[in-house]
């Protein structure tokens, strides 16, 4: 436990990448081998079921430290994370039991069916064991995940220079299900036991945002234009008989869409396809809000079936008659996709249309089109380009629309978490309606540092009443809000919600008497949904 506390430490106060790299390689070659697929599965978001809320760490807490609740409040607004303030207020001192960071998650997961009493006994004694450091690794392991800035391309680069395997195997090695608690680094880094794991996902090929305009890709000849959607990005895979569909999380939500279910007859075996699900109708998508309501359940209900129907539109082909062909050319992968999908003959398989165009000229007026087709711009990818594993520049771009924006000002404002937990970094807006100012979105991205120092500056001297960690000012301070997309809600005052929110930029030049209306979400929103 000191060791992954020891990491989480550097990883944490690091801004570096090779530094981190360094702490993620030393720690995998130094670690106990059951500790190490715990630290994997931990930093890929595979953390164990919360055995104990938030609740009771707070109230077992003061009762160590006979704090008052309100004293504890003041604490944690200041500090912004739960775990770190119950670390800070409990007693320091040396560990006195050396146990390894997989014992105390094999006691964390035993605590699910142990009644109130047991759970605070165990809690309680865990506090007396831990050191400072240690105690809050633990409280993190009960309260959430890490946020130190670690991303699965980093966690797969300081493996592969581990245990000298090429990092887009490996990549392919650790994804997929499995339990840290049953699963060594020895069979997860075991090709043939990988190759045996039929469900087992690729990693998915990432695009970036292509800034500007397409003319400084090269000549068009080179690259091939789809339409982008706003779906869940997964991959079919029929492989033994069987059909299972993950997610771009590495989420298996096969139940979740049984509308796939006859492609476990309709494709062959040794079939994976890269695409996105979609809720579709007469030939179109419908919103993403349309899709939220089946993410989530584990039942789907026949109303739902009709009301959200979905479909899987195919983009790429990444396994063929068992062979992983990621490595031919788009064109080559793109041929057999279309022989895949037309053999398969099923109405939830589609296929993504390429888009023909004549210049670059000629895209750019297309791509002007994207949300009269229920699309959110373009995706421009290399004829000769590989299925790669991550985000990698150069062949493969998405040209998004330009966002939907609206002037609003802001109305509340709260501390953030982490490093930003003494600046006030989260924001509420609003809009006119008549007198009134009504919110209706919130954002906390989209400023510079130094205009987070100054609005939380502005926040400490105009701040009216407070509740909690929320601020209420003065609706002075006037911003663009930049979108995705917007649908009707019952669940916001407005009757608003906004896809994707962020600031786009502190309009100082703009009074709040002339922020946008309500009426003008509306109208928006009637635009919007055509």
């Amino acid at each position: 436990m000191q060791l992954f506390a020891h990491l989480v430490k550097t990883l944490s106060n690091s801004t570096k990448t090779n530094e981190k790299l360094a702490a993620l390689a030393h720690y995998f070659a130094t670690a106990e081998e059951q500790d190490k697929t715990w630290v994997l599965a931990l930093f890929s978001g595979r953390r164990p079921k919360r055995t104990v809320n938030a609740t009771q760490l707070k109230n077992w807490c003061m009762q160590v430290t006979q704090l008052p609740e309100w004293l504890f409040e003041e604490c944690y607004h200041t500090v912004g994370d739960l775990a770190e303030t119950i670390a800070l207020l409990l007693p320091d001192h040396p560990a006195t039991v050396p146990h390894p960071l997989h014992y105390w998650l094999e006691q964390l997961i035993q605590l699910d069916k142990a009644d109130d009493a047991h759970k605070q006994a165990f809690i309680l004694q865990a506090w007396q064991e831990l050191s400072g450091g240690e105690k809050f690794v633990f409280n993190k392991l009960i309260t959430g995940g890490f946020r130190i800035g670690v991303s699965q391309k980093m966690m797969v680069n300081a493996l592969a220079a581990t245990y000298d395997i090429p990092p887009a195997t490996l990549s392919h090695m650790i994804s997929g299900s499995w339990d840290p608690a049953t699963t060594t680094m020895d069979t997860l880094l075991n090709e043939n036991i990988t190759a045996a794991d039929a469900s087992k996902p690729y990693p998915f090929y990432l695009a970036y945002p292509l800034e500007g305009l397409p003319d400084t890709l090269g000549t068009e000849q080179e690259w091939n234009a789809e339409w982008k959607w706003d779906g869940i990005r997964g991959q079919i895979i029929k492989r033994n008989g069987e059909l299972f569909v993950w997610s771009r999380g590495e989420e298996l939500i096969t139940p979740k869409f049984p509308e796939f279910t006859p492609l476990a007859t309709a494709l062959p075996d040794g079939t994976v396809i890269d695409g996105e699900i979609l809720t579709y109708a007469n030939d179109f998508p419908l919103p993403f809000q349309t899709l939220q309501t089946r993410i989530g359940r584990k039942n789907v209900t026949k109303k739902q079936l009709q009301e959200a129907p979905v479909v899987f539109l195919s983009y790429d082909l990444l396994e063929y008659q068992g062979t992983d062909i990621r490595n031919k050319p788009l064109l080559e992968r793109r041929q057999l996709l279309e022989q895949v999908v037309e053999q398969a003959n099923h109405p939830a398989l589609r296929l993504s249309v390429v888009i023909t165009f004549d210049n670059w000229e000629h895209l750019t007026a297309l791509r002007l089109q994207s949300r009269e087709k229920g699309s959110e711009g373009l995706m421009l990818k290399r004829k000769q380009s590989p299925y790669q594993v991550g985000r990698k520049r150069g062949d493969w771009w998405k040209w998004k629309t330009d966002p939907f924006t609206i002037d609003a000002v802001m109305i509340y404002a709260q501390k953030g978490h982490g490093r930003r937990s003494n600046l006030y970094t989260d924001y509420t807006f609003a809009v006119r309606d008549g007198d009134q100012l009504v919110p209706f979105t919130k954002a906390y991205s989209g400023l510079t540092d130094k205009e987070i120092n100054e609005v939380d500056n502005w926040v400490k001297r105009n701040a009216l009443e407070k509740f909690g960690p929320v601020r209420t000012v003065k609706p002075e301070l006037v911003f663009e809000i930049a979108f995705e997309g917007i649908a009707a809600s019952n669940r916001h005052k407005s009757g608003i919600a906004l896809r994707f929110p962020r600031i786009n930029r502190w309009r100082k030049d703009k009074p709040p008497q002339e922020i946008n209306s309500l009426e003008d979400l509306r109208q928006l929103l009637q635009q919007y949904n055509g």
